[in-house]
C-alpha cells in the first residue's frame, strides 16, 4: 500500500465513523417508508402546521362580492371601466356593483360581504390574500395549477394533498393520509385533482361522496357481514404472498396494491367512527348545521384530529360557484350552504386547541370580472342578466391558523377588482408558502421520475414571509 492509499482509506474510514449514526437514523427512515409509505416523515425545518383543511369554492367565487371591497364599483356601475379592458373568456360589459353590503369586521377591521356572516365572525383569524393571479381563465387548466401546480393540462402531476402526505406521512395508519370530500359526484377533471401521478399511489387521495349521511354508504363494502375478521386476515395474509411475489419486479404498483389492502383491512375499525358524526354531542352538530355541508366539515374536523394530514373539501360536483348568471341569487345559495359550516370548522378547531397547527385555506381556481357577462351565443343563456365571468387576473383566497398572521390582508388588486396589483401572488407562490409551514422547503420537497427531480411548484414558487406569524 503506497502512502497516497493509506491516507485516503484512513480518510474516508474516519468520515465513515463520523457518519455511521446518522447513516443508522437515515437507513432506519427509509426501511420504514419501505415497509409502509405512510409512515411519518422527517421535515426540513420546524413545522408550524401539521395538517391541512382545503376548502374548495369550485367553479370561482367572485372576489368583489366576498372579502375584496370595492366601493369604486358603486360609483362606475352601469358604466365602462376606464383605461385598458383586461381579457376576458367571455364577452362582458359595464361594472355592476356588488349587490352585497361590505361590513369591518373583528378588532381587525377586515372587510367582509354579509355573503359570509359566521365566517366573518372568526376574522381576526384570517389571512386573507387579496392578490392570487393565475394563468388562464378556464376551469381545467385552473384546476390543475391550484390542485397540482401544473402549467398545462397535458402535464400529469401530483397533487397537493399528495405531495403533503409524501412528505409528512401519516398519524394514523388505519385511516388514508389524504381523503377528498365532494358530493354529489366529482369536480371538473374528476379524479385529476387528488391523484398522486407518479408518486406511489399510496399517497392518491381517497374519494368520498358525502352525499350519502350513512357511513355505511360513505364507504361501500367497509365490512364483510360473511366473514370473520380472522378469516379476512387469512385471505388476506394469502394475497399478500402472492403480491409479494412480484416485489422483485420493483413495481410500485405492486407496492401501492400491497398497502391499499392492508389499509382497507384496518379501516373496518376506525372508518366507522371517524365519518360517523351522529357520535358528536348535539350541540356541535348544531354548531355545523345538520345540513350536508355542515356534515362534511365535521367529517373533516374529525379526520384531522384522528391524524390524517390532508382534508380536501369541495362544494359539490361540477363546478357550482360558475355564477355566469344571476350573481345575487347564485352566490346567495351557495354561500348560506358554506358560511355556517366554514366559520363552526374554525371556531371549533380553535376551541379544541387544533386551529394553531392546522392550515384551512379557502378559495376556488380563479375569482370573476368586476364588470358584467354578457350573452354569448352557445355559451350561456341568451337571457344573461347580473352574472360574472372568470377572472384569473386577480382573485381572493384566505388561510387560517396553521401558523398564519390573523386579521391581516395581504396584496390589492386595482380599484375595481380585476388584476392583482400590489404584492401579486402567483398560485406556486401559495403552495410554497404552504410547504413550509409545513415544515418543508419547496426546492428540497423533490421526488425522482423520468430521470429529473420533480417538485409541487415546478421551477417556480416564492415563500411570502410576511403570511407567516
Amino acid at each position: 500500500m503506497n502512502r497516497r492509499d493509506f491516507l485516503n482509506r484512513c480518510g474516508m474510514g474516519m468520515g465513515s465513523l463520523g457518519l455511521s449514526p446518522f447513516l443508522s437514523e437515515i437507513m432506519q427512515a427509509g426501511e420504514r417508508r419501505q415497509l409502509n409509505p405512510l409512515s411519518p416523515g422527517k421535515t426540513h425545518f420546524g413545522a408550524k402546521a401539521k395538517r391541512v383543511i382545503h376548502i374548495f369554492a369550485n367553479g370561482g367565487p367572485s372576489q368583489v362580492d366576498s372579502f375584496d371591497y370595492k366601493p369604486a364599483l358603486e360609483k362606475w356601475h352601469g358604466k365602462n371601466l376606464p383605461g385598458e379592458h383586461l381579457k376576458t373568456e367571455r364577452k362582458t360589459g359595464t361594472a355592476m356593483q356588488s349587490p352585497f353590503a361590505f361590513q369591518q369586521h373583528g378588532q381587525s377591521g377586515l372587510w367582509i360581504s354579509d355573503l359570509f356572516p359566521k365566517v366573518a365572525e372568526m376574522a381576526d383569524d384570517l389571512c386573507v390574500i387579496n392578490s392570487m393571479h393565475a394563468n388562464v381563465p378556464n376551469h381545467e387548466p385552473s384546476l390543475m395549477l391550484m390542485n397540482t401546480g401544473a402549467e398545462r393540462v397535458s402535464l400529469v402531476r401530483p397533487s397537493m394533498g399528495s405531495w403533503v402526505t409524501y412528505g409528512l406521512g401519516t398519524e394514523n395508519e388505519n385511516l388514508p393520509g389524504f381523503v377528498a370530500l365532494c358530493p354529489g359526484g366529482v369536480p371538473i377533471v374528476e379524479t385529476q385533482n387528488w391523484r398522486s401521478a407518479f408518486l406511489p399511489g399510496a399517497y392518491q387521495g381517497t374519494h368520498i361522496d358525502t352525499k350519502n349521511s350513512e357511513v355505511r354508504k360513505l364507504i361501500p363494502d367497509l365490512r364483510n357481514p360473511k366473514m370473520t375478521r380472522n378469516l379476512q386476515r387469512q385471505q388476506l395474509d394469502l394475497i399478500q404472498q402472492m403480491n409479494r411475489m412480484d416485489v422483485d419486479d420493483n413495481d410500485p404498483g405492486v407496492e401501492a396494491r400491497i398497502h391499499s389492502l392492508e389499509l382497507a383491512y384496518r379501516m373496518q375499525i376506525e372508518a366507522s367512527d371517524a365519518f360517523d358524526v351522529e357520535r358528536e354531542p348535539e350541540s356541535v352538530q348544531e354548531l355545523y348545521g345538520k345540513t350536508l355541508h355542515g356534515r362534511q366539515m365535521l367529517i373533516a374536523r374529525r379526520l384531522v384530529e384522528r391524524g390524517v394530514r390532508f382534508v380536501q373539501v369541495w362544494h359539490g360536483a361540477g363546478q357550482p360557484w360558475d355564477s355566469h348568471e344571476q350573481i345575487e341569487k347564485n352566490h346567495g345559495k351557495l354561500a348560506q350552504e358554506a358560511d355556517q359550516p366554514i366559520g363552526a370548522l374554525l371556531k371549533d378547531l380553535k376551541m379544541r386547541g387544533l386551529l394553531e397547527d392546522t392550515l384551512v385555506v379557502w378559495g376556488g381556481e380563479f375569482g370573476r370580472t368586476p364588470t358584467v357577462e354578457l350573452p354569448t351565443p352557445g355559451a350561456n343563456s341568451p337571457n344573461t342578466a347580473l352574472g360574472r365571468d372568470h377572472n384569473h387576473h386577480g382573485f381572493t383566497m384566505w388561510m387560517a391558523g396553521g401558523g398564519v398572521k390573523g386579521g391581516i390582508t395581504h396584496g390589492t388588486t386595482d380599484e375595481f377588482g380585476f388584476r392583482a396589483e400590489e404584492d401579486r401572488m402567483h398560485v406556486h407562490d401559495l403552495h410554497a408558502t404552504i410547504l413550509h409551514l409545513l415544515g418543508f422547503d419547496h426546492e428540497l420537497l423533490t421526488y425522482r421520475y423520468a430521470g429529473r427531480d420533480f417538485r409541487l411548484t415546478d421551477v417556480h414558487g416564492e415563500v411570502r414571509h410576511q403570511l407567516i406569524a
